[in-house]
């Protein structure tokens, strides 16, 4: 038996075959390039951030590695060194095995691995260290406040002292 819907006059009937009383599928997603520009930004993650570093890291044939990118870290990423010898007898190692994980790209080398980190300029490993906060923390490290006495807007930096801390 086929049963109609009250509809609209001058409408075609609508019948149960014709998918009444089930739901509708939604519409479909409109592709990157049908979205409003906000929203596929807002959709999209970066995970890479370019850096340069303030000094560069000099290889063996003396070489400058300047320019360079770096990931953002995983909860892995932060556990793994935890287990390294390295760390567990000097914390302050941390932050070398940590970034050796976290750079993908630094200047013609293949591959960056703590070896190298350990190598680099003191100015530039806090650079990497102070970097790493920032991309870690959605891109900054600092908290808008006000002052409970006066009311005045000021920023307050939340970055820990050491990698991994906050």
């Amino acid at each position: 038996m086929r049963r109609t819907t009250a509809s609209a006059p001058g409408a075609a009937p609508m019948s149960a075959a014709a998918g009444e009383g089930y739901p509708q599928s939604a519409p479909a997603v409109a592709s990157p390039e049908q979205q409003p520009a906000e929203t596929v930004q807002r959709d999209q993650l970066r995970t890479e951030f370019p850096f340069e570093l303030p000094r560069g890291y000099v290889d063996d044939s003396g070489t400058v590695h300047r320019d360079g990118v770096m990931r953002l870290s995983t909860a892995r990423d932060e556990l793994v060194p935890l287990r390294d010898v390295r760390v567990q007898e000097n914390p302050a190692y941390l932050s070398v095995v940590l970034l050796s994980r976290v750079i993908t790209r630094l200047g013609t080398l293949t591959m960056v691995h703590d070896g190298i980190v350990e190598n680099m300029f003191a100015s530039d490993l806090a650079f990497l260290q102070d970097f790493y906060r920032q991309i870690n923390a959605e891109g900054h490290t600092r908290a808008a406040v006000r002052c409970p006495h006066c009311s005045e807007p000021f920023e307050v930096e939340l970055g820990g002292s050491r990698l991994g801390e906050s």
